[in-house]
Order: C-alpha cells, then structure tokens, then sequence
C-alpha cells in the first residue's frame, strides 16, 4: 500500500485505497456481521491501509459503532472520516435529516459518542439536499473545526459548480478550507470526467470515490448469478442495460482470463493507473461486505496494466463529455492558432 496526500491542499497522509464501512453491521438487512466486519478491517489494515470511511446513516449507526470499536487501540494511526445529511432511522423526521447547521451538529455529536472518539478527522456533508445554502454549511464546518471536533471537511455527492463557489468562499474568508469531494466513479460510471474530477484537480481538491466495482457489476458475477447487491441490498447497483455495459464486462472478463487474475483486479488496476495520471488525488473507496471480497482490490496492488488492455478499457468505458467540452476538444487547434502540437502545457490543470 502506497500513500498519498489529500490533495493539494492538506499535508495529511491516506493511503491510496480507502475502506468503506457501509457494510459493518447488518441495520439494512443486508451487511457484516461484526466478527466478518472485524477480519475485513483487521485484512485492510495489514495491508497498511489507514483510511476509513463511514456515516452516521450506515446499518442504522452500527457501522461507526463498530468503526469506533475497532480503531480504538490505534486511534492515531487512523484518518477516520464519517458524514451527515441523511437521516439516520426511518422516523427521524424532518429536523434531523438535510444539510442544516441544526442537523450537523446534533449528528456530529451523535457521531462522535458512536465512535467512541473526540474528533472526526474528516467530516463531509454526505449529499446535497438542494436546499441549505452553502454558506451555512461552510460556517457551521468552521464552527467544528474551532471547536478540534473536526480536522478537515469535504462535500460528497454535490454538483461540481456548488463545490467551487465554496472553495472559493472559503479562501476569500480565510475559513476552514474544503480538503475533498466524494463522488462514484469507475469504469462503469464516468460521468466525473465532466466535470467533478476536472475540477477536483483544478482546486486541488482529493477525490474519493466510491463504487470501484459498480455495485458488483464489474466483478462480473452478475452474468450468473443474482446473488449479492443487486437483490440483497437492490441500490446502488450498476447492470448491463445497454451495449456499453456489456461492452465493459466483455473486456473486463476477457483481460482477466488474459492476465490470470479476476475482472475485480482489473477493474481496480484501472483505476490506480486512472489515479496516477491525475493532477490530484483520486483514491477508490473499497466497500466489502466479506473478507473474501477484500482481497481481490488488495492484491491488484500488485497488477499493472499493458497499454493494449488499458487502451481497451478507455475505449469500451469513455463516455460522450458534452458541451462545451466537445466543442473545445474539437477546436484545440483553432484556438492555438495551428500550434497546439507545438504548446508545452503545465502539469498542473488551469483553474
């Protein structure tokens, strides 16, 4: 296991894969038992593995109970991120669920006493609820910060244009800056490549990703079997529906009969090549819900593709960017005056 920064921004040290922790605990029916939720840490963390991921709506707050009880022998070797937003049990009600500084604060307390911690090191606004504005949620992640009860913040599941009006606010205030965004992305869903992932770089904001396996789709066990997310959980889940998919499964099955591994090698393997040519930080977000499941995103650790399978996989997986982008790609060489070829562009993407 590799390391990096958490983006441009922060001096924090997290390990290139993250584990998620939606599958601790079986609130939903559907999850890990505790003793199964245990190997599945205790395997990650031997890896070296340093960066945990939970919410306060995970298996009903089984979840960050467990999480809680797991690192805290070593709480300090841990980056432990949770988040709020959604309500976390059926009859929660219409105060304790959205974005609101009322609701952030009763869920980080709420948090913090399931963790069994004094401080959350990086707490995100789960989703946007398309109605608090960003202003209140900016001054209520400062007002944790001050209190040491957060360390970093970051917004997971929001438009990219709502992202950068609060970078920017944050740095004409001088308030505590946002460190990431959270968002789905492997070779499955690629929607980020319009616009999330471009400017995560631009404002050198991390990107932590969830879903690397598209809900399993990319495992490619769904071509003979109904058996795992698709009916045990039924959310969150990507399925052949269209050519593309079928497209992408093809590939992933055929490069891992190739190379002697899984389509789930391949499928991570992708994305940590997708993570090194990236101007910031992009780090996958693993979710298994058995210690077997683990090992395959582990040991692709060890799988570096060829240029043949990697230009497969972009082929099959690249999705149309729309407009403006489109237009721009087309006219890259207009607008350099016939010296596009000719330019030597900075590393770093122009905000």
């Amino acid at each position: 296991m590799r390391y990096k920064l958490l983006g441009r921004k922060t001096g924090l040290r997290v390990s290139e894969l993250a584990l998620g922790t939606g599958n601790f605990g079986t609130g939903w029916g559907y999850g890990a038992e505790r003793d199964e939720a245990k190997k599945i840490f205790d395997a990650y963390a031997a890896a070296g593995g340093n960066f945990v991921d939970t919410a306060n709506v995970y298996q009903a707050g089984q979840s960050e109970v467990m999480l809680g009880e797991f690192i805290a022998a070593e709480r300090d070797n841990f980056v432990l991120s949770s988040k709020y937003s959604l309500p976390d049990s059926a009859d929660a009600g219409i105060a304790r669920a959205g974005n609101s500084r009322k609701n952030m604060v009763r869920s980080v307390e709420e948090s913090l006493k399931r963790l069994n911690t004094d401080r959350i090191d990086l707490f995100w606004a789960h989703m946007d609820d398309g109605m608090t504005p960003i202003d209140e949620i900016l001054r209520g992640f400062e007002e944790l910060v001050r209190a040491g009860k957060v360390l970093y913040t970051g917004l997971s599941n929001f438009p990219a244009w709502k992202v950068a009006r609060a970078d920017l606010r944050a740095e004409l205030t001088g308030s505590a800056s946002l460190a990431a965004v959270q968002f789905e992305y492997s070779l499955v869903e690629r929607s980020a490549d319009r616009e999330l992932l471009p400017m995560a770089e631009a404002l050198g904001l991390a990107a932590t990703t969830w879903s690397p396996l598209g809900g399993g789709l990319l495992t490619g066990k769904y071509r003979h079997s109904d058996e795992g997310r698709l009916t045990g959980l039924g959310t969150l889940v990507h399925t052949e529906r269209s050519a593309r998919e079928t497209a992408i499964v093809d590939a992933l099955l055929e490069i891992a009969a190739a190379l002697q591994v899984t389509p789930a090698h391949v499928a991570i393997a992708w994305l940590r090549h997708r993570a090194a040519r990236s101007a910031t930080s992009l780090i996958p977000i693993l979710g298994p819900r058995t210690r077997a499941q683990l090992e395959a995103p582990l040991e692709a650790l060890q799988l570096t593709l060829g240029e043949e399978h990697l230009q497969r996989l972009e082929a099959v997986s690249r999705i149309p960017l729309g407009v403006p982008h489109e237009q721009l790609l087309e006219q890259c060489e207009a607008l350099a005056g016939g010296k596009f070829s000719l330019l030597d562009l900075p590393s770093q993407p122009i905000a």
